[in-house]
């Protein structure tokens, strides 16, 4: 007789990809609010320099 497996396989559609909660835990964890603040502070430094060296119109 065959034996019964003890741990779920997934769906059958994922063929062989991995499931979500198997690839998150090495995942880097940040805040939207951090991502959001990078983004602004990035863009005005941008902008900082490029008035900087004359490229501003």
């Amino acid at each position: 007789m065959a034996k019964k497996k003890t741990e779920s396989s997934g769906l059958m559609s994922s063929a062989g990809l991995m499931r979500y909660f198997e690839a998150d835990d090495t995942a880097i964890k940040l805040q939207p609010k951090v991502v959001m603040g990078a983004c602004v502070a990035s863009g005005i430094v941008i902008m900082v320099l490029n008035i900087y060296f004359g490229l501003w119109p």
